[in-house]
């Protein structure tokens, strides 16, 4: 299959992928991933222990193990609305854990038959914790065209702003990523997420070029404190309450982690 053949082909799994439930869809090469800002800084930073990374024995936290056969991927999102608080609700004992990942794995799930009944592509879903098998979901939604990386450190799309959830499924076709789009709203913004956030975590200058030997910095400058920010979902898990699972007996604790540098983006607001 040539590259033409290749790029026809990635445009219908991204037709296929919204069309089975995704909001926005694109496609990212692993070569082109490897690349990404965060995979090679993972490398260079301090050893961080903060909610969302873990402890697993023989692999550093952070650090990507990439699967000999994976060739390119697949990256998805779902909106998020602001009126819709309880998609991420984090909820232990649940199915993927809140109910917009659920709604992800729906998605890809549906996805991966029709790619490999109707395609021979052999599918890799993979976990949302790196260490447990994941990759960089927000460079790899920048690299398929979905938006690019905001000052608030997280994935801003034109559509939607940051009010979205990711997933990237791994495929062992090697398609072409779908590009990076020329998009950027937070040149002339008013940092109206650093005015937001409860723990300061975008104030100051952490990161530098010169020390990390690269441009591509967290928050976009080096202003992005990750220590200050795991302070306040510190703080969130420790006043999660129980509740039920529906359709199970047992209780899950459910923890409702902060958004305000999300929600104060006015990026997409009127979706």
């Amino acid at each position: 299959m040539n590259l033409n053949d290749n790029k026809q082909l990635g445009s219908q799994i991204i037709d296929k992928a919204i069309e089975m439930g995704a909001a926005l869809a694109g496609i990212v090469n692993i070569e082109d991933l490897k690349k990404s800002p965060s995979h090679k800084i993972s490398e260079k930073l301090a050893d961080f222990g903060g909610v969302g990374v873990k402890d697993v024995p023989g692999k550093k936290r952070g650090q990507v193990e990439w699967p000999d056969n994976a060739k390119s991927a697949v990256v998805i999102a779902v909106s998020h609305p602001q009126d819709c608080p309880d998609m991420d609700y984090w909820v232990k004992g649940l199915k993927g854990g809140t109910k917009g990942n659920a709604q992800l794995m729906a998605t890809f799930s549906k996805l991966e038959k029709w790619l490999e009944t109707e395609n021979d592509i052999h599918c890799m879903k993979i976990p949302y914790h790196i260490e447990h098998g994941g990759v960089y979901m927000k460079d790899s939604a920048v690299l398929a065209g979905l938006g690019c990386i905001g000052k608030n450190n997280i994935l801003i799309t034109p559509q939607y702003g940051p009010r979205v959830r990711l997933r990237v499924m791994l495929l062992e076709r090697d398609l072409p990523s779908t590009g990076m789009i020329d998009f950027d709203p937070c040149k002339e913004c008013e940092e109206y997420c650093k005015q937001a956030c409860p723990q300061k975590a975008l104030d100051k200058k952490i990161y530098s070029a010169t020390e990390l030997g690269q441009k591509e910095l967290p928050g976009r400058t080096g202003i992005y404190n990750r220590v200050q920010c795991n302070i306040q979902m510190e703080k969130n898990s420790a006043n999660g309450k129980d509740v039920e699972i529906e359709g199970s007996d047992i209780m899950g604790n459910e923890v409702r982690f902060c958004r305000r540098c999300e929600l104060a983006c006015p990026v997409g607001k009127s979706a």
